[in-house]
Order: structure tokens, then sequence, then C-alpha cells
């Protein structure tokens, strides 16, 4: 439905978070675990190209990267197969966390879960420090023992009195990533990934008192 070059041409002005790289790394998650789980992998490629399409657009102050991003799709795929791209719309406008209406059609929830795995791991500790960077955060600070429960389902906005870090956003979003997996693919994958950032931000936190 849509080549990686082609896809590429739509994604201009990216963070270093959601750019084509992360794109990338995405589509290759989705298609290991589209063809284990036996999915749509035309659908799912589709999805997983331009799934952050509307990304750069809702940093400048634009409305939902999901629900902007299902509308853009369903543009740039004009000329296809009408159910198709719908198919791919509706992955792409439900594969946020945040997202109040969860997925639905497999190739949806394989997407969903590609893109949290992308934020687990080393590799999304890295992007949450390439944020913490560009938004001018400290490396590490205190977060209190009940945040996780008291920020659940708030937007960051919501929490803004209190100073966010990396270690709020592993506190707030990152540690409970494994849970929120549809797939039993996705979820052995998270395994790992979530030991690791589990390790890395305990080890941080003894390393900035000064216990190692």
């Amino acid at each position: 439905m849509i080549s990686i070059d082609e896809a590429r041409e739509h994604y201009q002005g990216a963070d270093a978070a959601h750019d084509f790289d992360h794109v990338l790394r995405v589509l290759r998650l989705a298609e290991r675990i589209g063809v284990a789980e036996g999915a749509d992998m035309e659908v799912l490629r589709a999805a997983a190209l331009l799934h952050d399409v509307a990304r750069a657009a809702e940093h400048a102050g634009g409305p939902c990267h999901a629900q902007a991003g299902a509308e853009q799709a369903r543009e740039i795929l004009r000329g296809h197969d009408p159910a198709r791209v719908e198919a791919v719309a509706q992955a792409i406008a439900r594969h946020r966390f945040r997202s109040g209406e969860p997925p639905q059609s497999l190739e949806a929830r394989i997407l969903f879960d590609a893109d949290k795995l992308d934020a687990m791991g080393a590799i999304g500790i890295a992007r949450a420090y390439a944020l913490a960077g560009a938004m001018g955060q400290r490396l590490w600070a205190e977060v209190p023992e009940d945040y996780p429960a008291r920020s659940r389902g708030e937007a960051r906005a919501d929490f803004a009195a209190e100073e966010h870090t990396p270690v709020h956003e592993y506190a707030f979003k990152l540690a409970r990533l494994k849970d929120t997996l549809f797939t039993p693919t996705a979820r052995r994958l998270a395994e790992g990934r979530h030991a690791f950032m589990a390790e890395f931000f305990r080890r941080l936190a003894s390393e900035v008192v000064g216990d190692l």
C-alpha cells in the first residue's frame, strides 16, 4: 500500500524520539509480531509506516496525532481498497498509550504493541532522555511513592506543577507498558525490555546518592 521511501517523505521536523528511525523500528517489531500472530501484513505495514505521520504537527500545537494521523492516512492511501485503508486508519487512530478507545483488530493491537515496545528497554530509556534533553529537564529527581497512582490516566500537562523527568516518565508510563500489551508475542518480547529498564532506574537512583 505504501513503501518505506514513500512514507519517509511524510516525516519532517519530528523529534528524535518520534523520527523516521522510530517508525522503522516499529515497522520491524510489527513485522516480527505480525508474522507470529497471523496478521494481515499489508495493512499492518502501512499502519506502522504512517502511525506517527501527524506527530510533528501535534508538537507544534495541532490535534491528537493518532486521530489526525488516521485522517492523513486515509488521504495518503486514497485509491486503494477503501476497506483496507479504513483498517489502516483505525489502527493508527487507536495506537496511542493514552487513547480512550482500545484497539480492536489484530493489526491495530499489533501496532499498539510494537509502538509500546519501542518505548521500553534500552531504546526506551534513550528516547526518554532525548526528549528530556530537548525540554531542558534534569537527569534525575525523586518521585513520590504514590506518583503513579496520582498521575494515572492524566496527561503530562495535567500535573505540570510537579517537575517531570525521565524518572517520572518511567514511574508514570514506562513501568506500566508491559501490562498494556495485547499479543502473546509482544508480551514475551517485553519481559527483557522491562527488566532492563527497572534495573537501570534502580541503579540510577543508587548512583545519584553515591551508593554505587
